[in-house]
């Protein structure tokens, strides 16, 4: 994902929220409704949400230090993972409230057009946040499906802002949906009804979001087309003959590490391998610019077997404590 493309969307989704926070606690004062404290609540934290994807980009973007010698890439991950904590308790605890409050103790809906107007408004700017982040992800996701595009993005920014946009969405037409029972009924009850099913939604959005950000916390490696073209670049020169096993590990969504075992022949010359570990780092490289740290260990390959890659055991008689070479 480019750092432009994921920013706009952001930015796109900050000022709406924004807007419509303010708009959906106006209403709430003047019509009591639940729905609409619930929604101006989950507005504020979806404001919050975009404010830190922002801060996690930035602090994402310093420079590696001997502390932290991979760089800062993965910040993103982090205050990925706390959006989906903020969703959950702020948003999805707090409607949840708010809605058996309002169910224990109904009370009608003031002052009808408040909530209804907001509502509409609050849809209006919604669909053209999400209108954006559609945009934007398209420009990147390629043939993925909309879930593939979800669970494999390793910039997360993008596939937050989505889920967040859609329940948004979702969860506005679920409080239109309370308030017009609510007047129609004259039952305040259906109101808190519709506050419990935004909480339900926010709470399901987050579990989601926490998952694939825990994935990506934990380490994950490059997908399957960059794994292959990293491995015909590592075997493209003539003196490496073959990979014993490869392990690749995303830093950050754009810092991919690389870390393999090649097999050369046994009457190769130190130089001569020496030579051959630099040019596949630089084919590496120029076939996935991402891969910006790689680690390449020379060895003998002493049984036949067949190229390896991530997740792979080493070769039958290679050895791993074998003398390497590698470069950042």
């Amino acid at each position: 994902m480019s750092a432009s493309g994921g920013t706009k969307a952001i930015v796109a989704a900050l000022g709406a929220n924004m807007a419509i926070a303010v708009a959906k606690f106006v209403a709430a004062a003047f019509s009591g409704s639940a729905s609409m404290m619930a929604e101006g609540v989950h507005s504020v934290a979806d404001s919050g949400n975009q404010a830190l994807l922002l801060l996690g980009g930035k602090k994402a973007k310093r420079e590696a230090n001997e502390e932290h010698p991979f760089g800062y890439g993965r910040e993103r991950y982090i205050y990925s993972f706390l959006v989906s904590i903020v969703l959950f308790s702020i948003g999805g605890v707090f409607a949840l409230y708010e809605g058996y409050e309002k169910i224990s103790h109904p009370h009608a809906v003031e002052h009808w057009y408040w909530p209804v107007g907001v509502l509409v408004f609050a849809i209006i700017a919604e669909s053209f946040s999400f209108r954006t982040a559609i945009r934007e992800s398209n420009e990147v996701r390629g043939s993925l499906s909309w879930g593939q595009f979800i669970r494999r993005a390793k910039a997360p920014e993008l596939p937050v802002v989505l889920l967040e946009d859609l329940g948004a969405l979702v969860g506005l037409v679920l409080a239109l949906g309370g308030v017009g029972l609510a007047l129609l009924t004259g039952d305040g009850v259906w109101d808190g009804v519709g506050t419990m099913c935004i909480g339900v939604l926010l709470v399901v959005i987050a579990i989601v979001l926490a998952a694939e950000t825990k994935s990506l916390l934990l380490g994950e490696s490059a997908d399957p087309v960059e794994r292959g073209k990293i491995h015909e670049a590592l075997v493209a020169g003539e003196t490496v003959t073959s990979v014993i096993h490869m392990r690749t590990l995303h830093l950050g969504p754009e810092e991919l590490l690389v870390a393999a075992k090649v097999a050369v022949q046994h009457d190769d010359t130190a130089g001569e391998i020496a030579e051959a570990i630099d040019a596949a780092e630089k084919r590496v490289r120029e076939a996935v610019p991402i891969a910006r740290v790689i680690y390449l260990e020379p060895d003998i390959l002493r049984t036949p077997v067949q190229k390896k890659t991530d997740g792979a055991p080493a070769a039958p008689g290679s050895s791993e404590s074998s003398g390497s070479s590698g470069s950042d």
